[in-house]
């Protein structure tokens, strides 16, 4: 009788070719990152590209660290959009922010961590660690921001997504003026139909230039119940029509939002669900110190952000995103086709009305239960 293998034993073989040189990027991957953190990263391009861009998922976004002005933004995001491959975003402020500097056609550049912060801010220079710009890109695009947020359409409450759609609109305008074309996020999100949500609208230099807007009188306002609610929506859409997977690029209040679409689902609003299907999160950050306190896969289920039977796929990799995003990216689109836009900024309303019904039948069934075990 043959012997039992050691189930232990039963993964491939570590023999991978050598490397010649010629390699493309997702043959790389597969072939040469095995364990550590590029095992990891293999994993997780598998699990987004296999299971998370299946027709029927519903991808989402976040979006932390200074990703645009190092110019992902163009390389990675607008193509992950295009593709169909991410269908809705929590980014912070200042990602959206130093994105449109390269739809007003102003200018970042390469620099060095190493300047001397001090010569730098006599010579109007901005310092990003190594990115450098000009002083003036700041005030350009503030006075931008400002006159843009002045107009008629703006002077109402509105969710963060509605916001981002008008502004992308007139960086898109802007961008077509001066002859340059999928250089903005925002641009390629409003002609995509990707809302754009952030979780903290008032960090961010695009707060700010709204902030100084209401001295003036101006009636715009973010709505974050608005946001809750739409995200939520969003989340419950996909989980009724396929399955729900989350992308998460650093960490964050963006990290949060875009996890805390469930229990708003469950525990809040009481619509029975279990979570998101699919984890998959890039990070440098530590459990031990809090930083990534309740965004491991295991943490997330205990909160009902994960449902616990998918938690096999589930992948945290610890890596800079800078260097993990760009190959995930290039993995994706090489290995599978583009996806349909689902177009969700455009299905708002409707969405939001499924998630109200949803909601009243839930607090129905609710108040019936609570009426039956303490009758009058």
């Amino acid at each position: 009788m043959p012997k039992e293998t050691n189930r232990y034993l039963r993964g491939p073989k570590i023999q991978p070719p050598p490397i010649r040189g010629g390699e493309a990027v997702a043959d790389l991957i597969d072939n040469a990152f095995l364990a550590y953190n590029a095992g990891r990263l293999r994993e997780a391009c598998r699990l987004f590209t296999e299971k998370m861009l299946a027709d029927d998922a519903t991808v989402g976004m976040s979006l932390t660290g200074a990703m645009t002005p190092a110019g992902l933004g163009m390389s990675t995001l607008i193509p992950l959009i295009e593709a169909g491959f991410v269908d809705w975003i929590v980014s912070t402020g200042a990602n959206l922010y130093h994105d449109a500097h390269f739809g007003l056609g102003l200018a970042m550049h390469r620099g060095t961590p190493f300047a001397d912060d001090v010569v730098l801010r006599a010579k109007g220079v901005v310092r990003i660690y190594d990115i450098f710009f000009d002083y003036r890109v700041l005030l350009r695009t503030d006075l931008f921001v400002r006159e843009v947020s002045a107009r008629e359409e703006f002077q109402r409450s509105m969710s963060t997504a509605e916001y981002h759609y008008l502004l992308g609109g007139y960086v898109r305008e802007r961008q077509r003026a001066l002859g340059i074309d999928r250089k903005s996020l925002l641009a390629v999100a409003h002609e995509c139909g990707v809302p754009i949500y952030t979780s903290s609208p008032g960090d961010s230099s695009i707060g700010m230039n709204v902030a100084e807007q209401a001295l003036q009188g101006s009636k715009l306002r973010f709505d974050p119940s608005a946001d809750v609610n739409e995200t939520a929506a969003i989340v419950l859409a996909g989980k009724r029509a396929g399955t729900s997977g989350v992308l998460i690029v650093g960490g964050g209040s963006p990290k949060n939002f875009v996890l805390q679409t469930e229990p708003q689902i469950q525990e809040v609003l009481g619509i029975d669900e279990r979570g998101h299907d699919y984890f998959l999160q890039i990070t440098d950050a530590r459990v031990d110190t809090g930083g990534l306190s309740g965004a491991t896969p295991g943490e997330a289920v205990s909160w009902g952000k994960v449902d616990p039977e998918k938690l096999p796929d589930a992948v945290v990799c610890y890596a800079d995103s800078t260097i993990a995003l760009p190959l995930l990216t290039s993995y994706a689109l090489s290995r599978r086709k583009p996806r349909a836009l689902k177009r969700l900024y455009d299905r708002r309303t409707r969405l939001m009305r499924a998630l109200e019904d949803d909601y009243r039948a839930a607090r129905a069934t609710r108040d019936r239960r609570a009426t039956a075990s303490h009758p009058h």
